[in-house]
């Protein structure tokens, strides 16, 4: 089988990795790089359980090929705050209960990070829109919204929107 040498850029770090040609995303983020974050949900782009940021906009890992992304900065939820640290993002969700079983939790905190980082004041209907890519099975969305509230809440309180790691 031919493989290639890539070159990612991931949560701030350079990571170089000899994969075939055609291995998604997620695989080479859960597998080479052992970061299993992302989760596989679908395989087909419908529930959002593989989101990463890709210069800091929501994308599913699971129908990306790897080497397409060699120029890109790629976040992923181990991403979003330092070592030992939560973004007010992750705060929102712990303490409000967005997460249930957690499968899908991490799509939701891509999709709420990227969200806020643009616009950390959104309408009920942003966040709506902003999410609506990602599948819960769970919760019934009512603490998701609540969780997406209180980040934004928690995000006032310290100011503004801290810089995701990919600008580490």
């Amino acid at each position: 089988m031919t493989k290639e040498l890539i070159r990612l850029k991931v949560n701030g770090e350079q990571h170089d990795v000899t994969v075939p040609p055609a291995k998604l995303l997620l695989d080479v983020l859960r597998e080479d790089l052992g970061l299993t974050g992302s989760k596989r949900g679908c395989d087909d782009s419908s529930c959002g359980c593989c989101a990463v940021l890709v210069d800091g906009v929501p994308m599913l890992s699971c129908v990306a090929i790897a080497s397409c992304y060699q120029d890109a900065k790629l976040v992923t939820v181990e991403g979003l705050a330092p070592p030992g640290e939560l973004d007010p993002v992750q705060e929102g969700y712990a303490v409000a209960g967005g997460a249930q079983c957690g499968y899908c939790t991490p799509g939701f905190l891509i999709a709420t990070k990227a969200l806020l980082d643009r616009n950390p004041a959104p309408t009920p209907e942003e966040i709506r829109v902003a999410l609506s890519s990602n599948l819960c099975r769970c919760t019934g969305y009512m603490q998701i919204y609540e969780s997406v509230k209180l980040a934004i809440e928690r995000m006032a309180l310290r100011g503004a929107a801290k810089p995701v790691a990919a600008g580490r």
